[in-house]
C-alpha cells in the first residue's frame, strides 16, 4: 500500500470529505486504515491535497513545512469577514486600477512577509481559536496574532471583468456546493453562517445595477507552508487603495521549493 496519495480537492468540500471519498473508492482496502492530510484547503479553495496513509500519519509532522503553489483570483471592491466568498461581504468605495502596475508591485512582496491571521482561521489565541472569538463577536477584546511566511514567487496572470449580477450568481453557486453542517463543532458557526453570508451577497447584488462591472485580477503565488491566500488577496487590493477578497483559491503544487526550482514535488 502506498504511504499517501495527492487528491483533487473541489471547492465546496472540505479536506475530511476528500479523505472520506478516497476511502470509500478504494472499498475494503482502507477498511480501518488510518487517512489524514498533511496542509488544509478551505472549504471555497481547491486542488492538490496531500493525504497520508496508514503507518505514515505518524510522520505527519515531516510534512508540516512543505512549500505549496496557487493560483488566486482576487475581486477587487469587494470585502468579507473570512477573506474569502464564504463570509459577511461589504462592498468598498469606488477605485480605478487602470493604473497599477502589477509586474512592478508583485516583487516587493517576494521575500519574507508578516501577515495578520484571517479571523476565521484556526490560529488559537489564550487557548481558543480566532473563528470562535469572530463568530461570539469577541474579536475586538484580542489582538490579532502575525503569521511569518516567505512568499517565494508572486506574479501577476491576468485580469478579467465580472457585472454584479455575474458575482452574486457565481458566489452563491460555490456556496451551494457546501454540505448543510449540523454539528456546531464542525463549522465557523452554524451551518459556516450559510443564512447570514447569503443575506450579505443578497444585499450586494441589489445594492446597484446588475451590469456594474468589478475587476478581478489573477495572481501565481509560490509560498511557504501555512501562508494564508485570503490574507495575501486583501493585501494586493490595498495595493490599489481598495479591499478585495480571494474569489477564487487553488493549489497547484506541493513540494520543497528552492532557489527558483521545485526540489520536490509530490504528484
Amino acid at each position: 500500500m502506498e504511504k499517501y496519495v495527492v487528491l483533487e480537492k473541489p471547492v465546496g468540500e472540505t479536506p475530511l470529505e476528500t479523505l472520506e471519498r478516497f476511502r470509500a473508492s478504494r472499498g475494503s482496502e482502507l477498511s480501518g486504515v488510518p487517512l489524514t492530510y498533511a496542509g488544509r484547503l478551505d472549504p471555497m479553495a481547491s486542488g492538490k491535497l496531500l493525504v497520508l496513509i496508514g503507518e505514515e500519519c505518524k510522520q505527519q509532522d515531516n510534512y508540516r513545512g512543505l512549500d505549496k503553489a496557487y493560483d488566486i483570483e482576487i475581486l477587487f471592491g469587494v470585502a468579507s469577514d473570512t477573506g474569502d466568498v464564504l463570509g459577511i461581504i461589504e462592498e468598498q468605495p469606488s477605485y480605478r486600477t487602470e493604473s497599477i502596475n502589477w509586474r512592478a508591485i508583485t516583487p516587493t512582496l517576494i521575500g519574507e512577509v508578516t501577515l495578520p491571521y484571517p479571523h476565521y482561521s484556526a490560529k488559537t489565541v489564550l487557548g481558543v481559536p480566532l473563528h470562535t472569538w469572530a463568530v461570539t463577536g469577541h474579536i475586538d477584546k484580542i489582538s490579532i496574532p502575525d503569521k511569518n511566511s516567505t512568499i517565494h514567487d508572486l506574479s501577476f496572470s491576468g485580469e478579467r471583468t465580472a457585472t454584479r449580477s455575474e458575482l452574486w450568481r457565481d458566489a452563491t453557486t460555490k456556496i451551494a456546493l457546501l454540505p448543510t453542517v449540523t454539528d456546531d463543532r464542525k463549522a465557523l458557526g452554524n451551518d459556516f453562517r450559510r443564512p447570514e453570508v447569503l443575506a450579505s451577497w443578497e444585499r450586494f447584488s441589489t445594492a446597484g445595477n446588475a451590469a456594474d462591472v468589478f475587476v478581478i485580477i489573477s495572481f501565481s503565488c509560490i509560498c511557504s507552508s501555512g501562508t494564508y491566500m485570503r490574507t495575501l488577496a486583501d493585501e494586493l487590493a490595498k495595493k490599489a487603495n481598495t479591499r478585495g477578497l480571494a474569489f477564487s483559491i487553488h493549489r497547484t503544487h506541493i513540494g520543497t521549493y528552492e532557489q527558483g526550482h521545485w526540489i520536490t514535488l509530490y504528484n
